[in-house]
């Protein structure tokens, strides 16, 4: 592999910068939802820049701005095709692991919908809708799960 310096393609330092972010940081978040609200948070809500200081003062702002952009699209994009049962089991490991009320962060969930920031700009128009939809229906069937009592085994 060429030093980092020698590479002048600016597909090639994205794609570096890329892998670097999956090495260091995204592959220890191991749950979709998680890692979508992560990338998510490192966008600026009012310029939708992403900004991220140790990856652009390995590879510059532009380069890791553009790498976080590509990471974010396809996290969102994969998790948008991602079946409903396993987005609902997804949703509520986040909301556990989240060191939280549980119940009170559903509510949140449920109410503010947190979720609707998470998609990335330029994401097609109908993954975002179809993504959100899926959220809001996870939330619900997790609303649902805590309201109602497990049936006892033996009397399903």
């Amino acid at each position: 592999m060429r030093p980092f310096a020698e590479i002048e393609s600016m597909a090639e330092r994205i794609s570096f910068a890329r892998q670097d972010l999956r090495d260091r940081t995204l592959n220890k978040i191991t749950i979709p939802v998680e890692r979508l609200v992560y990338l998510a948070s490192l966008r600026d809500y009012s310029t939708g820049r992403y900004y991220h200081d140790g990856l652009a003062m390995l590879f510059s702002q532009e380069v890791a701005g553009e790498a976080l952009r590509r990471e974010h699209m396809e996290t969102f994009n994969e998790l948008a095709r991602t079946p409903l049962q396993i987005l609902v089991e997804q949703l509520n490991y986040y909301l556990n692991s989240l060191n939280q009320d549980h119940t009170e962060s559903l509510r949140t969930w449920e109410s503010l919908e947190p979720y609707r920031v998470v998609a990335p700009v330029g994401a097609d128009e109908l993954t975002v809708r179809i993504f959100l939809s899926n959220v809001r229906i996870a939330v619900a069937i997790l609303v649902l799960q805590q309201r109602t009592p497990p049936i006892p085994i033996g009397l399903a």
